[in-house]
């Protein structure tokens, strides 16, 4: 027999839910920030009084910055539900805070897949996965683009050490894999994030071209302002480099962080470790590098999800499904 859960108490868990994901947020960047292992909060502090770097006006400027990386990640989440539902800035802007907040704890922010769905009605949600899925792929393109770019023009210029027999085998276990997903595309068993291979692709062609070229748009503009937001922090701390010189390094850096599977809220230290390796051949203090990785980790991530909270405290459930 089954029993009918009366809505005062559905309520009440709904409420508790939310509640635990912000106290769960603010802790863990409290924790992060606290008890960061490449940089003490204290260090990091002191360096920045030290060196007096920050002026009003270029504090200001890093807040525009990350202002307009957000304001493009929120435009393109706005036009890219527009293929199924209209909804206002504003909608767009609460689901894509709410959202980072809510995943702050998973993996790759997988998260974020399911806490931007439940804003809309079950029936949509399959749609909105894949809308967020596609969006998160063009993303994912343009870091990668760039990336193999500026690596291997890292490679080239100081002249790593690479051992070509591994790199052998590991296009070789590529191909394979290669060979695998071209076998699972056709069987239609391969997923990702619970569709089949064959499914995404085809939703991807019922989507106009014109979407399509205005989502890759914004996610360049994102990729081109967040990349140049950690070139002008570089200049703040006194590091005297080209931007082009500095670009190689910074696009292998969002590349390799990319590519290595981990918890949202430990990004900042996977960056900081990969940004240590990659600016010790600029021969750039390890301290500095450190307090940029960890102050774009504060403009672009903690404070978005602080303000984010705001939004989960506030969800309220579609209005034919409460």
């Amino acid at each position: 027999m089954h029993y009918a859960v009366p809505y005062k108490t559905k309520q009440f868990f709904f409420a508790l839910i939310k509640l635990s994901i912000v106290v769960g947020a603010f802790y863990f960047i409290y924790y992060k920030i606290s008890k960061n292992e490449n940089l003490q909060f204290g260090s990091f502090l002191k360096f920045l009084q030290e060196n007096e770097i920050f002026s009003t006006k270029t504090i200001l400027f890093l807040i525009i910055l990350s202002v307009f990386n957000w304001f493009f990640e929120i435009l393109k989440w706005q036009y890219l539900v527009k293929v199924i539902q209209n909804i206002s800035f504003k909608n767009a802007l609460e689901q894509s805070l709410g959202a980072l907040t809510a995943s702050l704890i998973t993996p790759n922010r997988i998260g974020d897949y399911g806490a931007k769905a439940i804003y809309f009605v079950k029936p949509l949600r399959p749609k909105i996965v894949l809308l967020n899925l596609l969006g998160n792929i063009y993303q994912m393109l343009i870091t990668t683009g760039f990336g193999i770019v500026g690596l291997l023009i890292f490679v080239h210029r100081y002249q790593i050490d690479i051992d070509y027999y591994k790199v052998t085998r590991l296009a070789l276990l590529l191909l394979i894999l290669g060979v695998f997903a071209v076998f699972g595309i056709k069987q239609t068993r391969f997923k990702i994030k619970g569709f089949s291979l064959k499914h995404i692709i085809s939703f991807a062609k019922q989507i106009s071209l014109k979407t399509h070229k205005v989502t890759v748009t914004l996610s360049l503009i994102r990729y081109l302002i967040f990349s140049f937001q950690l070139y002008y922090l570089l200049i703040l701390f006194g590091v005297d480099i080209a931007y082009s010189e500095a670009m190689v390094n910074i696009t292998s850096l969002y590349f390799l962080a990319s590519i290595i599977p981990t918890i949202s809220i430990f990004d900042v230290v996977i960056k900081g470790s990969i940004a240590v390796f990659l600016f010790n051949y600029l021969a750039i203090n390890e301290l500095t590098i450190l307090s940029v990785i960890t102050l774009m980790w504060l403009l672009n991530f903690a404070i978005p999800s602080v303000l984010g909270s705001y939004f989960v405290l506030n969800f309220k459930r579609p209005k034919k499904e409460k």
